[in-house]
């Protein structure tokens, strides 16, 4: 049987409770018996003193007792005690209790008034005479003139009646003791409500997570600490979840863009080597098969550098270098494909140089793709301007073609990784779809900025920011 934090809390509650309750009562009521006895014993022997010194000069016969007794049972009765006189030989000539007088005496066995000791009263049967235990309370009688010992005065109490007080004051203290417990039973419920429940929602989504069901919500919670875990599960699941997908889909798009290739390369070369391919066409098949070679190569090296540019471990070469002199050594690399295509640049620079502060390498990369892709998307014949400007600290790069723009309701997946448009495939196979990825992971990289403007059937401008050299 599985045990749960509800039942544990439960068990030791109530245990802590008894227990706690358990030793409170037994040490309260000891103390309060203790002091209740305490001062019975001292409101009796005050009284014993009283009776004593005022009889000190009374010769004790048959009518002065009757007198005593009349007044004596009054003040018996009304303090719930028994008041004897004894004899120093331990005869009772007088109890309020009973018909003891003077002519009708009882002895008590082995009377000894120094029993006490240091005390100045006893707890039992008071030599016998007592069933029940009793406390009793002895005050000497003497004469005043000869301090001659004329007997004592004593006063009793059953023990019970002070047990029973104390019991009667513990018994209202049970009631309370019983109310608060059904109130302090509110407290289990509002932790089954504010704490058990919730945290049964958790552990049944954990649950479902380490099954794999990423797609499980734990059900609105509190706001406090365990709402707030509920919270940051469900969006640790959810993020896990679009890896989940993204690695996936990265599967599947690295899986098409290598198949494709390696489909037309091992074709092309089975061809070649069965003949099927007149000799005199060969060249043309080879010059294609190392352009998908080309294709893989270059899908390969994205790869390898969005690998290494993962935040958590990229490490970035800074260093000044002139952006103006970047952007025109990159031209020079395009000639050839602007040639055929008659593509022409057009450069605006606010000044001769332009020093930043960065990765070079990096930067070389991105200012590559972004020309690269504005050589992709630009028609024949037209123009691709770039200009490089200062705005306080910050230098801007801008690269504009005249293509065919970016529809908008694509323009936020354009950074994703393998993302292509239906465009992007039909005018170039080569494109991986990871350049402008690769473009976005550098900029964030170096904590700067990249925006992009375009718009449908007029062209594309991107534009990114680095930091001015300070002179």
């Amino acid at each position: 049987m599985k045990s749960n934090l509800l039942s544990k809390f439960v068990i030791i509650y109530f245990i802590v409770i008894i227990i706690g309750f358990g030793s409170m009562s037994t040490i309260s009521y000891g103390i309060n018996n203790r002091n209740l006895t305490e001062n019975t014993v001292d409101s009796m022997s005050k009284e014993a003193f009283d009776i004593a010194k005022r009889y000190t000069d009374s010769d004790f016969t048959i009518e002065t007792l009757k007198s005593i007794k009349v007044t004596l049972s009054t003040v018996s009765t009304f303090s719930d005690t028994r008041i004897m006189f004894i004899n120093p030989d331990g005869n009772i000539i007088f109890d309020t209790g009973s018909n003891i007088n003077s002519e009708n005496t009882y002895l008590l066995k082995d009377f000894d008034s120094t029993l006490t000791g240091s005390k100045y009263y006893q707890t039992g049967s008071f030599f016998g005479f007592f069933n029940d235990t009793t406390i009793s309370v002895m005050a000497p009688i003497t004469i005043t003139n000869s301090f001659t010992m004329k007997g004592y005065v004593a006063i009793h109490i059953p023990v019970s009646e002070i047990t029973d007080t104390v019991d009667t004051t513990f018994n209202s203290n049970y009631v309370t003791f019983t109310i608060m417990l059904a109130l302090s039973s509110l407290f289990i419920i509002l932790y089954f409500i504010q704490v058990h429940k919730p945290l049964k929602e958790i552990i049944k989504g954990a649950n479902q997570y380490s099954k794999g069901n990423l797609n499980y919500k734990i059900k609105s919670l509190n706001h406090d600490e365990i709402g707030r875990l509920g919270v940051s599960l469900n969006y640790m699941a959810s993020e896990l979840n679009e890896m989940d997908k993204f690695q996936q889909k990265f599967l599947s798009n690295i899986s098409h863009d290598f198949r494709s290739p390696l489909t037309s390369i091992k074709g092309y070369l089975e061809a070649i080597q069965d003949g099927t391919i007149p000799p005199e066409m060969i060249n043309k098949y080879i010059n294609i098969v190392l352009f998908e070679t080309e294709r893989l190569t270059k899908l390969t090296s994205n790869i390898l550098t969005l690998n290494e540019l993962d935040p958590k471990s990229i490490r970035l070469n800074i260093s000044a270098f002139d952006i103006n002199s970047i952007v025109k050594h990159i031209i020079e690399t395009f000639e050839g494909i602007c040639k055929d295509k008659k593509i022409s640049f057009k450069l605006t620079f606010s000044s001769k140089s332009l020093n930043v502060v960065a990765d070079i390498e990096k930067i070389q990369q991105v200012v590559y793709n972004l020309i690269d892709n504005a050589v992709k998307f630009s028609p024949s014949n037209s123009t691709i301007r770039i200009t490089t400007t200062v705005k306080g600290e910050k230098a801007f790069v801008s690269i504009k073609d005249n293509g065919c723009g970016i529809p908008k309701n694509n323009m936020d997946k354009i950074w994703n990784r393998f993302y292509k448009s239906d465009i992007s495939r039909g005018k170039d196979k080569k494109g991986s779809g990871l350049g402008l990825s690769i473009v976005k992971e550098i900029m964030l990289s170096h904590s700067e900025n990249i925006d992009v403007i375009s718009t449908e059937g007029v062209g594309t401008e991107f534009i990114f920011t680095l930091p001015k050299l300070k002179i």
